[in-house]
């Protein structure tokens, strides 16, 4: 049995069918009789609660709104179940899929992924470059293959994941953020491919305000876990810096170049300085 969580905020017309579909897959899996539907409303303006009480789900309801991170902690405080499965509102995620990735966390992951797949994911100019920044820094703090960094559609153990609330977001950062700590604390990770599918309603994103937000979690979940990987990279760009300089200085026979590029590799060696303290306060910290 497991708990089926769902944030929902102004979902009206979409939460329901959700809903519906849900009954229907868990109706059919014997392997999972008896789970739980919760929808946290976060503080809708519309009708979500009432359509999703009526599609026969349990709601929790906010106040006010405080964000989807918010919602998923205060959803998984609230589940009967230990196993949690968390999936969107808008029909982007197929319910369908659900029994597939509980069979892949019975076989000992602590968190399997639905990896979005299909022509609705990635479909803005916009969004592209910016996921693709981040899923660098994630997959380079991780040191592995990330397929999707922030999907919204995964299941895993309410205990594992509420010791780590202090360092999750509480905005759409939460799911990214939650990657990290699975795998900087050595959690078995697994991702399955998925659908995904045109979204039902007016999508809660801002592209740029919701990215740099992540970039802002994605930089503190580094600096908590391992300090020493940023200020390689920073270094990294630094002395790169420095030997386009020292070709610059090169063709060109100016000096201006070349002093830029002693300059560079001067604060390299200060910012991994700074990068071994870092790790030494942490450590420090720990004990």
């Amino acid at each position: 049995m497991i708990t089926i969580l769902i944030p929902a905020f102004n979902e009206e017309g979409a939460v329901a069918l959700t809903i519906t579909r849900i009954r229907e897959i868990l109706e059919a899996d014997q392997s999972l009789a008896g789970s739980e539907i919760l929808v946290v409303d976060d503080g809708s303006r519309d009708n979500t609660a009432a359509e999703a009480e009526q599609a026969g789900a349990t709601v929790v309801r906010n106040p006010h709104n405080l964000g989807y991170g918010s919602a998923l902690k205060r959803g998984i405080k609230a589940a009967q179940h230990e196993v949690i499965c968390i999936m969107d509102a808008d029909l982007t995620y197929p319910p369908e899929a659900i029994p597939m990735l509980y069979r892949e966390y019975r076989r000992g992951f602590d968190m399997v992924v639905g990896a979005r797949t299909g022509e609705h994911y990635r479909q803005s100019a916009l969004k592209a470059p910016m996921r693709r920044v981040l899923q660098f820094l994630v997959e380079y703090t991780a040191n592995r293959k990330i397929p999707d960094i922030n999907s919204g559609f995964r299941i895993f153990d309410r205990a594992t994941a509420a010791g780590f609330f202090g360092h999750l977001c509480n905005t759409f950062s939460f799911t990214t953020s939650l990657t990290l700590a699975y795998m900087m604390n050595d959690r078995f990770v697994t991702y399955v491919y998925i659908d995904y599918f045109e979204r039902r309603g007016r999508s809660k994103v801002r592209v740029l305000r919701d990215s740099l937000r992540t970039l802002q979690y994605i930089l503190e979940a580094v600096m908590y876990y391992n300090p020493l990987k940023i200020f390689m990279l920073m270094s990294g760009l630094l002395l790169a810096t420095a030997v386009v300089g020292f070709l610059a200085a090169v063709v060109t026979r100016l000096n201006a170049p070349y002093y830029l590029s002693v300059g560079c590799i001067l604060i390299a060696i200060m910012v991994f300085c700074c990068g071994l303290l870092a790790v030494l306060l942490k450590q420090i910290m720990e004990k």
